[in-house]
């Protein structure tokens, strides 16, 4: 049973579905439009809930059932 995705981090998916490489947060937050706080807040609860991982130090990429909440 995973949360309910809220509209901030439906955006940070789009974002990592859209780039071709792991982003950062900064590249995230250029993308979204949204503030550092949070983008780092959103990657938190998305990487809790299995939606992103960090296959690079400090990059993030979204994953197949991140894309299926998108």
């Amino acid at each position: 049973m995973n949360p309910k995705v809220e509209a901030e981090g439906k955006k940070v998916l789009q974002a990592l579905a859209n780039m071709m490489t792991p982003a950062s947060n900064k590249e995230i937050c250029t993308e979204t439009n949204l503030d550092t706080k949070i983008v780092t807040k959103q990657i938190k609860k998305l990487k809790d809930a299995g939606y992103l991982n960090s296959p690079v130090r400090c990059k993030y990429a979204i994953t197949e059932s991140g894309k299926s909440e998108i």
